[in-house]
């Protein structure tokens, strides 16, 4: 199938099995082509054709049977997931009966990592491709959304520090240029393999399985992985971008209550399941028919959230998983009809690329002032009378005037004769502004300095003398602070080379801020210098504000025949000149409000970070004392030999496989610390 063509991609997958029925399932050499033959059923005993065999020939894009993982990704997920960093929407399903191997496919084995499915590899793809492009600036995001009996359940809501979201609170929404989206469902920034595979093996344990005859782990509900991804060029001119959606959809599988021996709630989430199967059957039946203009997506949850990866703007394509014993050759057949008809489905992938609204806003903004000034000049040798400047215009020519005296603007555009007016008089004002500003804050100004100085000092000194556990990630901007640093490295080489068995937790928690904590430790001082910058910048505006404000007492004090002397005055009150300063005090008051704000959410960051190294800390203390870091390490030692004798190279990548065991280690971790602590959040049902 070409890229991008517009038609679904329909492979199979046979589950190997030891009782394959090669008499009644054949795989034709073409490697596309499946024959299946069928003994006909017929009720009456007497009948002498009740042996003959009726034969189906289904043809599609490909045949994996006896293939690994690898090749599995390679042939099908592979070019969806290329296509979506090019900014194409993608989806990948997998549809099948129960215990065919959709779950297998989408996830893999967690065991091992040479059995990781879809799901991984295309996470490992995704951040080795936005490696190498360079030039453009990638941001990733992911949801995991799980459909148990008509319930919309976030698998990942358990991350945001708060109790699960009410089902009622998330529901399918559909908008134009949007598309559809699920309302409610939590999106989680990733920047490595790692911390996705950490989100993918968080959500599989949420969700709910069960067992039954036919399969020991059962999914019980439809699950949805998705990856919003966003690309945007990092040249300034570019003011383009593109965004793609990537669907990881793992079925539940259809069942015959009669085969599994379902009872009870199990009984119950099977009607759901086939309900659910049902629809999705319907709507591709509908898609399929060209003449038919109604799709009945709203039936179920399902069909509604996958209406764009079903008919809309997507690369889609389908694994049929299938059983290759005799056993099941009627839920073989039901799977590979549902496959042929998908293949009658038509999609429409296009990229989806955008303009940033603050680049046509820029553009529009320089178009009007350009054609302003084009007006100005034609009503001047017009010799037309130019009307009298607005409050904007005199704002404008203000900060110009502003900007010229700092030295951040080169020269001011002339485009009337008020403004040159205005220009002058605007110097003239600030020149007055600039006297009486110095003249009436050097003093003030020189006692906040000397007093922000000492309270600086004062706290370097306590910082210093304290044994907080923060030691070490203030960024040194004075001498002083590069002292504590010096001697807050020698005693961390120091309790390194004096390490024992029982080391200190204050040694170890130095050790993680230069080790496996040192990611969320450099967040965590970005944090504090932006802080600090933010802390700055506020009591300079709260100084500009103040500044303001007195000039305004000082002309209202005038004008109400107050005493003279108590504020410094070089000038005449003027109504003009008070409803500037009024329009700059309203103006500068706004961006303090706004900057205070900056200043709340920067600490609130402080503290995110500040409370999440401390966790991290504790659970990598602990497990380096149960000694699962030390295995986790002999796994990889022996798994990167082992690699290079049986392994290929393009199966194995270190820095996947590593980031690999962690996320498995984390995940290990997890579910004992859920077992111990008896809130169990993944189900798991009796076999009936």
């Amino acid at each position: 199938m070409k890229a991008h063509s517009g038609e679904v991609g329909v492979f199979v997958r046979i589950r190997p099995t030891a009782n394959f029925c090669p008499d009644l399932i054949e795989c034709l050499p073409d490697g596309q082509t499946v024959t299946v033959r069928q003994r006909k059923d017929c009720r009456k005993p007497q009948d002498t054709r009740r042996d003959q065999l009726i034969c189906w020939s289904f043809r599609l894009e490909g045949v994996l049977q006896d293939v690994s993982q690898e090749e599995v990704y390679a042939r099908v997920c592979q070019r969806v997931v290329l296509g979506a960093l090019d900014g194409y929407n993608g989806t990948l399903m997998c549809f099948g009966q129960t215990g065919a191997g959709k779950t297998y496919t989408m996830t893999g084995s967690t065991e091992s990592y040479k059995q990781r499915g879809v799901i991984p590899r295309a996470l490992q793809e995704v951040f080795r491709e936005v490696q190498k492009r360079t030039g453009h600036f990638f941001s990733v995001h992911l949801s995991y959304l799980d459909i148990y009996n008509e319930t919309l359940v976030d698998l990942l809501s358990s991350l945001q520090g708060s109790a699960r979201q009410s089902p009622r609170g998330m529901v399918v929404t559909e908008e134009p240029g949007r598309g559809v989206f699920i309302r409610g469902l939590s999106l989680h920034p990733v920047h490595s393999e790692e911390e996705a595979l950490n989100l993918l093996f968080e959500g599989g344990l949420n969700q709910i399985i069960g067992s039954h005859a036919l399969n020991r782990n059962s999914s019980r509900s439809h699950s949805i992985f998705t990856l919003h991804i966003e690309s945007r060029s990092r040249t300034p001119c570019d003011a383009k971008y593109v965004t793609s959606k990537l669907n990881l959809v793992d079925l539940a599988g259809s069942e015959r209550v009669g085969k599994t021996g379902s009872e009870g709630q199990m009984f119950k989430e099977a009607m759901y399941i086939n309900k659910s199967l049902s629809f999705l059957e319907q709507a591709i039946l509908a898609l399929a028919d060209r003449r038919r203009d109604h799709v009945p997506f709203r039936q179920t949850k399902l069909t509604h959230a996958l209406k764009d990866s079903l008919g809309g703007n997507c690369n889609t394509v389908l694994v049929a998983n299938i059983y290759g014993e005799a056993a099941q050759i009627e839920e073989t057949l039901s799977t590979l009809r549902f496959a042929s008809r998908m293949k009658c489905v038509r999609t429409n992938p296009s990229v989806n690329e955008y303009s940033s609204p603050e680049a046509q806003i820029k553009k529009l903004k320089k178009e009007v002032k350009m054609l302003k000034e084009e007006l100005s000049i034609f009503n001047t040798l017009a010799n037309r009378p130019s009307s009298r400047l607005s409050e904007a215009q005199l704002a404008e020519i203000n900060s110009q005037v502003r900007k010229y005296l700092d030295g951040t603007l080169e020269e001011i555009s002339i485009v009337s004769i008020r403004q040159v007016q205005a220009v002058f008089s605007q110097f003239k004002l600030a020149v007055q502004k600039r006297e009486k500003k110095e003249k009436s804050l050097i003093c003030p100004t020189y006692n906040s300095v000397e007093k922000d100085q000492s309270a600086e000092t004062a706290g370097i000194k306590k910082w210093g003398s304290t044994d907080d556990v923060e030691e070490g990630s203030f960024e040194a901007s004075t001498p002083s602070q590069k002292n504590i640093k010096r001697l807050s490295s020698a005693k961390t080489k120091k309790s390194k080379d004096k390490q024992s068995s029982t080391r200190p937790k204050a040694e170890a928690f130095e050790d993680f801020k230069v080790g496996p904590g040192s990611k969320i430790n450099s967040i965590l001082k970005e944090n504090k210098t932006v802080l600090l910058e933010r802390r700055n910048l506020l009591r300079q505006i709260s100084e500009e504000v103040n500044a303001v404000k007195r000039e305004i007492d000082c002309f209202m004090q005038q004008q109400t025949g107050g005493e003279k002397g108590q504020y410094p005055v070089t000038e005449e009150p003027d109504a003009t000149s008070l409803m500037e300063l009024k329009g700059l005090y309203r103006q500068r008051y706004q961006v303090l409000r706004e900057m205070k704000a900056e200043v709340n959410y920067c600490q609130h960051l402080v503290d995110q970070c500040r409370v999440r190294l401390l966790s991290e800390f504790e659970n990598w203390y602990e497990g380096s004392f149960l000694g699962s870091k030390k295995e986790l390490d002999l796994t990889l030692d022996k798994a990167l030999k082992r690699g290079k004798d049986n392994q290929r190279p393009s199966e194995l990548d270190p820095s996947s496989f590593h980031s690999f065991c962690n996320a498995r280690c984390r995940m290990l971790k997890l579910r004992k610390t859920r077992a111990v602590s008896s809130t169990p959040v993944q189900r798991r049902l009796p076999k009936s």
